[in-house]
């Protein structure tokens, strides 16, 4: 009789122990209530997710009441914005990691609209359809007594929103009268686009025109496109930023102030940041020309939303800069508006 050695013995329990522990499935589930729940999670939908054990059969817990969720394999995430991840979750205390191809995705157990296992179908009804959305905005100031003083301005946005693009398009004019000379006369309108073909990932293509009075510019225009990052990506944040190329022309009313047609670089941070019920937007571009590097045009915003209450009607305080490093004569670099407006919103 052959007795076979010790060691092979042990190599292959340890071996077979492996590979049965690599074919179970643990998915854990604990709720403020105190209970620890351990199966497989099928499916999350309706407020509520299914888990699938060999002692109770399918448990449904109520989202609102789950305090820890971790998988042990990836599933497929839809949350309620609408943004889909491919990944492990993985969480206490009500918040979640999405553990997917691109990095981590921070979120809540509630704002989990629905999940599948990978490879089955979407469950119908999930998915956000297209819409529009639209603002529009105005504000008026005027003094009286020793200086008069007149300023109106005008915004109108329209967004569209997909799945994993957004169109953009917005127009505003803005006019200042102080003591019978204008102080501001300007004009812009745009269309900005960007595609998430990843997680963090994405392409946008943009384009700004009008006129400005006030600086002697009677006609500007700057398009760009390039690639965008999503270093912060979140339910209550997101942190993008650009890089790409951009077309700058710059027309001029005088024959003394040379016009501006160049390529150039277009650099972009873009920075959204909601509360409980306000919202901080800031936007930054920095578009230096590629014939003079010295040659920058820098446009700065932050918003600061504050809806007001039972209304369509919001509050938005801002503050905006405008930046050129090669001002016609008589202007300074920079210019700075702080303003406060009645934005109506409404879909």
């Amino acid at each position: 009789m052959k007795v076979v050695p010790y060691p092979l013995i042990a190599s292959l329990v340890f071996f077979v122990a492996a590979g049965a522990a690599g074919g179970l499935r643990a998915d854990v589930i604990e709720t403020e209530e105190g209970a620890h729940l351990v199966g497989h999670v099928t499916k999350i939908t309706g407020g509520k997710v299914y888990l699938d054990t060999e002692y109770a059969g399918v448990i449904i817990v109520t989202q609102t009441h789950i305090v820890r969720l971790d998988t042990d394999a990836p599933m497929s995430v839809r949350l309620i914005n609408g943004t889909r991840y491919d990944g492990r979750l993985s969480g206490v205390n009500g918040k979640i990691q999405v553990v997917a191809a691109a990095g981590l995705v921070s979120t809540t157990v509630t704002e989990i609209a629905t999940s599948w296992l990978p490879g089955a179908p979407e469950p119908p009804g999930i998915r956000p359809r297209r819409h529009w959305s639209y603002e529009a905005a105005v504000d008026v100031t005027g003094k009286n007594g020793n200086h008069s003083q007149l300023g109106t301005a005008y915004g109108l946005t329209a967004t569209l929103t997909r799945l994993k693009d957004t169109l953009i398009l917005s127009t505003s004019y803005n006019r200042q009268v102080s003591d019978g000379l204008k102080s501001a006369d300007q004009f812009k309108a745009g269309a900005d686009y960007s595609s998430n073909y990843a997680d963090k990932n994405s392409w946008y293509a943009r384009d700004e025109g009008g006129f400005d009075h006030i600086k002697n510019l009677r006609l500007y225009n700057l398009a760009a496109t390039g690639a965008g990052y999503d270093f912060i990506k979140q339910i209550r944040q997101t942190l993008t930023g650009r890089v790409g190329l951009a077309y700058r022309y710059e027309d001029y009313r005088h024959a003394t102030i040379q016009d501006v047609n160049s390529i150039g670089l277009d650099l972009g941070l873009n920075d959204t940041r909601q509360f409980d019920r306000s919202l901080l937007t800031t936007r930054i571009a920095i578009v230096p020309t590629l014939e003079n590097l010295a040659n920058i045009s820098i446009t700065h915003e932050t918003d600061f939303d504050i809806p007001l209450p039972k209304s369509a009607w919001k509050l938005r305080l801002g503050v905006s800069n405008d930046y050129n490093s090669k001002p016609p004569p008589g202007i300074e670099r920079l210019d700075t508006t702080y303003f406060g407006r009645l934005v109506l919103s409404w879909k």
